[in-house]
């Protein structure tokens, strides 16, 4: 059960940081994000922690 919440917590704080990095280099218009730097850098962290996640996750799986 905790695999599958970890997958789950995981691949929405990646699509999230793919979104706010988008925005924060100016690519998706349309929010208050669009165009700061500040998103980016958040996004791109949320995409690093995201990936982190998702391998840790699946590594527990092979572990056991």
């Amino acid at each position: 059960m905790m695999r599958i919440t970890l997958n789950i917590v995981a691949s929405l704080l990646f699509l999230a940081g793919v979104i706010w990095f988008l925005q924060g280099i100016n690519v998706l218009p349309g929010s208050f994000m669009t165009g700061q730097t500040r998103w980016a850098v958040y996004g791109a962290i949320a995409v690093a922690v995201g990936i982190a996640l998702l391998l840790r996750a699946n590594w527990l799986r092979k572990e056991r």
